[in-house]
């Protein structure tokens, strides 16, 4: 009987620190990048790795605290403690009540209260269908550089970094005008009047982009501009740009792209 009390126990111990079976798994990006695995939306709570999420915000030292049973971490600008038995992640010395759990040698935590606590900013972002992540030292909304950086990639990975800029030019101006949708996002997933950029539908878009790709969402976020007004482009080598070379005007080629207006 106590032996059957035991595993009982036990197993009770090891079920508490699994995910629920509701669980799923769900997308995280930090400042742009991929969190690799991990993560799981439960009840309307994204989780993740403390030591995954940690090392994609950088510069972070992380380790497992034997002797109080807890996760600890430091940076140059802050302290951490992530404490599964006392549901509790305390942050610079200040205590959030929250469910911390151990699962397959892992130390999960809420991602919007970790990342809140630590200076940053998540929001749910509907074309990942996860959530994206900025943190307090990141020069740029982390949804926008990582779907701005892709859709350069995917449209003119092959080209120079000056025909790079200028398609990422094309999205910010769209953007700006009136005629079509108010963020990056949902500017390159328009569909409206049919789909906007290919690579949004064929699936290509999900596809890492390069560093210079990087680069150069980078400087166009920073405002550096090589295509001017356009707020269109094609490459005749792919398609005939019938419509646009009839409709619109004609303001320069950059690489194997033609710009207009």
């Amino acid at each position: 009987m106590i032996k059957r009390k035991l595993l009982c126990g036990l197993l009770t111990a090891a079920a508490l620190c699994l995910p629920a079976k509701a669980a799923r798994p769900v997308a995280v990006q930090v400042d742009g990048t991929s969190l690799e695995s991990g993560a799981y939306l439960e009840r309307g709570t994204s989780y993740v790795p403390l030591r995954n999420l940690l090392e994609a915000m950088g510069n972070w030292e992380i380790w497992w605290d034997g002797s109080t049973g807890t996760a600890q971490a430091a940076s140059e600008e802050a302290c951490l403690s992530a404490d599964p038995g006392g549901s509790t992640l305390t942050v610079n010395g200040r205590a959030h009540p929250c469910r911390v759990y151990v699962a397959r040698g892992r130390t999960y935590v809420p991602l919007r209260l970790t990342v809140e606590a630590l200076g940053g900013h998540v929001e749910w972002d509907p074309w990942l269908d996860g959530a994206a992540v900025t943190t307090s030292a990141a020069e740029y909304n982390a949804m926008d550089y990582y779907w701005l950086s892709r859709i350069i990639h995917a449209e003119s990975g092959g080209e120079a970094l000056e025909g790079q800029i200028a398609v990422g030019n094309v999205v910010l101006n769209r953007v700006s005008s009136e005629d079509f949708p108010d963020s990056i996002p949902d500017v390159i997933f328009d569909t409206e009047n049919g789909v906007q950029f290919e690579p949004a539908a064929n699936g290509t878009l999900v596809k890492e982009p390069t560093e210079l790709s990087q680069e150069a969402a980078r400087r166009v976020l920073s405002g550096e501009n090589t295509a001017g007004d356009s707020l269109y482009f094609f490459a005749p080598a792919l398609s005939e740009g019938t419509w646009i070379d009839s409709s619109r005007i004609y303001r320069q080629t950059i690489g194997c792209h033609r710009f207009y207006l």
